[in-house]
């Protein structure tokens, strides 16, 4: 059974998070794009447990689904926790994402927090003062198969290995727990390719998923599976033995994309690759230091040459590059991704063709033709497809600008005055 999956998402009840996040427009985005094992999110937060609980059946082998539900996505219990505290004289920031196989499981695990003074009531993402390795030790403690991610683990501010506030190694952040970490969260600034350069951690697979504050950002990075019998075990087993023929593949962003690829300084409207200007860590403008990103911090752990990476990449989990397909057609038609023309166009897709993954990843140039009359949309998802798309980098928190036509071509598009239908 081919699973599309993305573990890590929030509820209404985090911070900055969209008021419209519940579960049964989950299960109906998930069924627009593509998903069919979605996590939960926020299973610290008594009420959205609580929603969860009123709403799913338990299917008896770790997943869960929503009564009367015609879409076909499951659900596993997840949650992101932010731990902040000292550790060898440095405040880290560490941002972990659990999963584990029960209701009660959860329960207890909650329990254990409140129990130690944490405050699970102020935020679907709770921030707690107890290191990851004292986190991962209640969490293997209430359930011996949660499944314990480091988040995002290059993010500068709030990550394992970021720049901020991280530590130099997973042994380093876990502690004696290390071997209890199956897989890391590569985020949305980097890809597995990047991560293949620190040898360190070929002992993890690489897992890649939305961290979703929003409906239509669940999926924009996800792991693809081929299960036999669709279960948490399974699910748990294949992530812990890296299991290549169960793992098929993971959807990324290309990392020039994510908030945090270059260094600089967003308030100067500074951006600086790292690689070029390795020296260089104070802002130009403000003489303020700079966020220093994921593309630097990857090369400083790094220890690999691309020869190197070259030879041994087979031996791990492939993946694909991917952009989703509202930025696709606004390129295709010259608008922004957020517009109304584009929203039009891309749910008349959707109902024509079928899911975003399947359209993006899966359907042939043919099969497109017949169902998309805007001939530029198509050539934008095979550029894409093929890596043939130029991105001015992020950093410092604002997203990268993904390019796939020259302002020629788009001059061009323009003037052809095409239309979807």
């Amino acid at each position: 059974m081919m699973v599309v999956a993305d573990l890590h998402i929030h509820s209404r009840f985090s911070r900055s998070c969209s008021k419209q996040i519940n579960f049964r427009n989950l299960s109906h985005w998930s069924g627009i794009k593509g998903i069919n094992l979605l996590g939960t999110g926020d299973f610290t937060h008594a009420q959205w447990l609580k929603e969860f609980e009123e709403e799913v059946v338990d299917l008896k082998n770790g997943f869960y689904k929503l009564k009367n539900d015609k879409n076909s996505v499951n659900f596993v219990l997840s949650s992101e926790i932010s731990c902040i505290y000292k550790q060898n004289d440095k405040t880290r920031r560490v941002h972990i994402v659990i999963l584990m196989s029960s209701v009660a499981s959860v329960k207890k695990f909650n329990k254990e927090l409140i129990d130690r003074g944490c405050n699970l009531k102020s935020d679907g993402r709770p921030i707690i003062g107890l290191s990851a390795e004292t986190l991962a030790g209640i969490a293997l403690g209430v359930d011996k198969k949660s499944l314990i991610i480091p988040a995002h683990i290059w993010t500068p501010w709030f990550s394992a290995l970021g720049s901020k506030s991280g530590f130099d190694s997973i042994e380093e952040c876990f502690g004696k727990y290390s071997k209890n970490i199956y897989a890391l969260e590569t985020g949305l600034s980097s890809d597995p390719h990047m991560n293949w350069f620190v040898s360190s951690l070929d002992n993890y697979v690489l897992v890649s998923n939305s961290d979703s504050h929003s409906l239509e950002r669940i999926g924009r990075e996800a792991n693809v599976f081929d299960f036999e019998n669709f279960s948490y075990d399974e699910l748990y087993n294949t992530l812990k033995n890296k299991d290549k023929k169960k793992f098929l593949y993971t959807i990324e962003f290309f990392p020039e994309e994510g908030k945090y690829h270059f260094d600089g300084h967003r308030i100067c409207n500074v951006s600086i690759d790292p690689l070029k200007f390795n020296k260089t860590k104070i802002c130009p403008v403000c003489k303020k230091e700079l966020t220093l990103g994921v593309l630097r911090r990857v090369e400083e752990l790094s220890d690999r040459t691309e020869k190197e990476v070259e030879k041994i990449k087979n031996k791990f989990i492939a993946y694909k590059n991917c952009v989703g397909l509202k930025e696709i057609i606004g390129e295709a038609i010259n608008q922004r991704s957020t517009s109304k023309k584009v929203d039009t166009i891309y749910f008349e897709i959707i109902k024509n063709v079928g899911s975003e993954f399947d359209i993006l990843l899966n359907k042939t140039k043919l099969e497109l033709k017949t169902a998309i009359k805007n001939f530029t949309i198509i050539e934008a998802i095979m550029r894409m497809r093929r890596g043939e798309i130029n991105v001015v980098p992020g950093y410092d928190g604002a997203y990268g600008i993904v390019k796939i036509f020259s302002d020629k071509e788009k001059i061009k598009n323009k003037n052809l005055q095409q239309k979807l239908f």
